[in-house]
Order: structure tokens, then C-alpha cells, then sequence
């Protein structure tokens, strides 16, 4: 069988080339190697003709035509799309793959022009809808392209103009093709649908989670949703579920600071915190640090949301808010699994800062994370969280603020002249070697590739001295 399609969405058809197989119905019409025009009838969406397993279409000598499944019901449908179209239906039964075909080539905008209205209804209409092949295609080009173009995020965003796709590449958001506007809708209604969200509520936000096989890689997907006045906003963060944490050197860290950092991870107990914005890579940094001790020998438990890298000898929880599994709720029962080291993934509230103080004062190694602007700033917000200061003096051992900062490309970087910007930032020295990327290829003409760590470390002396009173 051969499928060719041309487009003709004002129109509303869609013209196929089928090969007869000889299933034609014996009262109707033989049409060999005729040529089909698929016909939407305006009062019918495309998913009742899924649902029926029928296409309405037209040969090329002008006869009206049913294209039905095998097993396809016809005691509805045929006089209900007679009567849409205003034309009696010859019946013609083909094999389901054949009636699939025609309605698969079906342009999206065709798809969209009569299903706009019915987008907003029921959740089982939602559900037709989102499970439609034009849909379910859409969203994996989208996770493929983010997956070729080494995206952290994917933002798919309702606006005034319509719909928009972008997709966040080494820190900074770059364009993708958009969905029509009417496609939205449904797009959103697919990803909430795998992520086994409600896809009847747009009136709140929701999170959930999507696993996917993509080129034999194995990705986590984490969803979240925004309602907004144009509609519902979804930002996916690509997490590879088989990816391992890479050592501390190759995330850009520099020997001396390596070495200070890693022998406050070597003590027995105390509290170490990695601070930065969200997407610096601070949980990348904690599991590069836990690779660091004898996983063999000790009882390392981490606590997540949710869990991004797999590491063989840990025990590692991830969290779920919704079934009431939260960060603190398990670090109570954590701290009562004997555990050596424990990994908080973020300190959110007072109650997860100050039973993450108490593990580290019962002689527990505590590594974990918070949103600061920088290392010392970490002081002042574990007392805004409710830490007694002379508990923060006694636990904290060391804070690592970090940032991400792009490479520049390797294919294509050459000599330049160095920036006053960049002299400032060198503190008034001179770089001798100073390297731009010119854009090519490889870099899409960005002329960067990739991101480095840049890092400042506090350790336990400076925060015995910036807790003192006076200080």
C-alpha cells in the first residue's frame, strides 16, 4: 500500500492513493488503484472517525465512499456522516492498518479546525483526543529535538499570540517550531495524560512524573503545569535515568578547592551544603561528592524529588508529597535505619533544616542543598529557617555555592581580544589566552558548548566566626 498526501486544510481534505486489496464490500463499488479524497464532514471531529474505525472519502470518478474497518460498526455511523456530509455513503471495508493510514495522513490543521470545541469538554473526550496519532507524534519530535540538542527543560507556553515551544540548551532558551494554536490544548492533555495527571483540571497547577525510551536511552521526565490566562503553560526537566554523576574534576572544580572540599566530606558527621539557583547542578556535585567515600562500608540513605542519577550500594527514597511522603516525614524514619550519611535533596522548610541539624548533631554525616545567592548567605537563611545560631556553628563544616557558566565551543573557538568585562572579572589582570567562540556548526552558531562550575567555598572556621555575636 502507498500513502501520499497532499494538503488542502482550507478545504478540509486530504487525498491518499490506496491500492485496492480486494476487500472491497461485495454490494459496493470495486475501485482498483482508485484515488481517495478523505472528507471531514464540519459537524464531526476526528475523533469519532477513530473511536467508529471510519473515514469518509471520495473517488476520483465522484462516488462518496465509507472507509470502514473489518470490524467497524456501521449502524451509526454511516447514516450519521451521510447525513453530516449530505451524501449517502457507499460502504468500503478495508483493513484497519488502510482506514489507519488515511486517518493518520489527515493534516493536523484539519484535525484541529473541527476538534477546536470539543477540546475543552469531558476528560473522556480529553483522553480521545490526547491519544490521537498527530498528537502523540508531536510530543515525541519535541522530546527527540530536546534530546538532540542536549536540552535541560522543554517550555511549551500558552501566550496572546498562540502557542510557543523553547527549549532551555546550556542555561540559555532557545525557540523550537510551535504547535498550531488549536493543537495546544491537546498537547498539554498528552503530557498530562503520561504523567498520569488530571486532565480535566486546568484550574490549578500539577506535577508528575514521565519515563520514556528514546534511542535506547532510558529518560525521566519531570512535569510540571501552570494555568495561565491564555491557558496551561508545562515546562519538562530531562533527567537520563541511567546517567551518572561525573567525578568532582570534571565538573571544572579547581585542585585546591577540590582537596578542601573533599576533607570536609571525609569527617564522620557535620552538615555540608551546596547552594545555588535552581539547574546549577547542585545535586550533580553532592553524588559526585558521595562517590568520593567507601560506599562498601557505610549506610548512605538520599532523600529526593525526584531521583536523578542511580548509584549502585546507596538506598535512595524518593519523595511523594501526595501520598503524604514527604522530605522531613522520612528523615524522621531515616534516622532510624542506622544510617552513616544522608542526603537531603533540598531544605525547604524549618522542620526538614532543623531535623537535618539534628542528624548531623547525633553523629551523622548530613549533605545537602539551598537556594542562596552565595556561600555565606547560606548562615542567615538556615536561622530564617528556625536553626538556633549556636546549632549552625556546631553542625556546618562547609557551604560550596556554585554556578554554571557556558563553554566556549571547542570546534570553533579561536584568539580574541579580551573584554574590559572580562579583564574586571579577572581582577584587573590580563588573560595572556583569551578565546571567543566564533559560532558553527556544532554549536548551531551560538559559538558555546557545554557548561563549566564555577565554585566558592566557606568552611567551618569562617562560620564559627560569622555566627559569633557582633558579627
Amino acid at each position: 500500500m502507498e500513502v501520499d498526501l497532499t494538503s488542502a486544510s482550507r478545504s478540509n481534505l486530504a487525498t491518499v492513493l490506496m491500492a485496492s486489496t480486494g476487500e472491497a464490500d461485495g454490494n459496493a463499488p470495486t475501485c482498483a488503484d482508485a484515488m481517495y479524497t478523505a472528507v471531514l464532514p464540519p459537524t464531526a471531529a476526528i475523533g469519532y472517525l477513530w473511536s467508529h474505525r471510519v473515514c469518509p472519502a471520495i473517488s476520483e470518478d465522484g462516488l462518496y465512499w465509507l472507509l470502514a474497518a473489518p470490524d467497524a460498526n456501521l449502524e451509526d455511523s454511516q447514516p450519521e456522516l451521510s447525513e453530516a456530509i449530505g451524501h449517502r455513503l457507499e460502504v468500503k471495508r478495508l483493513s484497519w492498518e488502510s482506514v489507519r493510514s488515511v486517518l493518520e495522513c489527515i493534516p493536523l490543521e484539519s484535525h484541529w479546525e473541527h476538534d477546536g470545541a470539543s477540546i475543552e469538554g469531558e476528560s473522556a473526550d480529553l483522553r480521545d483526543i490526547a491519544s490521537q496519532p498527530p498528537v502523540i507524534r508531536f510530543v515525541s519530535s519535541l522530546i527527540a529535538k530536546a534530546l538532540k540538542l542536549r536540552a535541560s527543560d522543554i517550555h511549551i507556553e500558552a501566550g496572546l499570540g498562540g502557542a510557543a515551544v523553547r527549549f532551555r540548551v546550556d542555561g540559555t532558551l532557545e525557540a523550537g517550531e510551535a504547535p498550531p494554536e488549536q493543537l495546544h490544548a491537546a498537547v498539554v492533555s498528552r503530557i498530562k495524560l503520561l504523567g498520569d495527571l488530571d486532565i480535566a483540571e486546568h484550574r490549578v497547577p500539577q506535577d508528575g512524573r514521565i519515563r520514556v525510551r528514546l534511542e535506547n536511552r532510558d529518560l525521566d521526565l519531570r512535569v510540571s503545569t501552570l494555568p495561565t490566562m491564555h491557558g496551561e503553560s508545562v515546562v519538562l526537566r530531562l533527567l537520563e535515568s541511567a546517567g551518572r554523576p561525573g567525578d568532582l574534576s570534571r565538573l571544572g572544580m579547581p585542585d585546591d578547592l577540590q582537596d578542601e572540599f573533599l576533607a570536609q566530606l571525609r569527617k564522620p558527621n557535620g552538615l555540608t551544603i551546596v547552594t545555588g539557583p535552581t539547574g546549577s547542578g547542585k545535586t550533580t556535585t553532592l553524588y559526585a561528592a558521595l562517590n568520593q567515600r567507601d560506599l562498601s562500608r557505610e549506610k548512605v540513605i538520599t532523600l529526593e524529588d525526584p531521583i536523578e542519577y542511580r548509584l549502585p550500594g546507596v538506598v535512595q527514597v524518593p519523595v511523594r508529597s501526595s501520598v503524604g511522603v514527604t522530605i522531613a516525614s522520612a528523615l524522621r524514619t531515616v534516622l532510624r535505619q542506622d544510617p552513616d550519611v544522608i542526603m537531603v535533596g533540598e531544605m525547604r522548610d524549618a522542620e526538614t533544616a532543623g531535623l537535618s541539624v539534628q542528624a548531623a548533631l547525633t553523629g551523622h554525616l548530613v549533605l545537602s542543598t539551598l537556594h542562596t545567592i552565595d556561600a555565606f548567605t547560606a548562615i542567615p537563611r538556615l536561622t530564617d529557617l528556625g536553626v538556633p545560631a549556636y546549632l549552625v556553628a556546631a553542625t556546618l563544616d562547609a557551604v560550596l555555592a556554585q554556578r554554571l557558566v557556558r563553554r566556549n565551543c571547542p570546534s570553533c573557538a579561536s584568539p580574541a581580544s579580551a573584554t574590559m568585562s572580562a579583564v574586571n572579572i579577572a581582577h584587573g589582570a590580563w588573560p595572556p589566552h583569551y578565546l571567543r567562540g566564533i559560532g558553527c556548526a556544532e554549536c548551531r552558531g551560538t559559538g558555546y558548548r557545554g557548561r563549566l562550575g564555577i565554585y566558592e567555598l566557606l568552611v567551618s572556621m569562617a562560620t564559627e566566626n560569622a555566627t559569633r555575636p557582633g558579627n
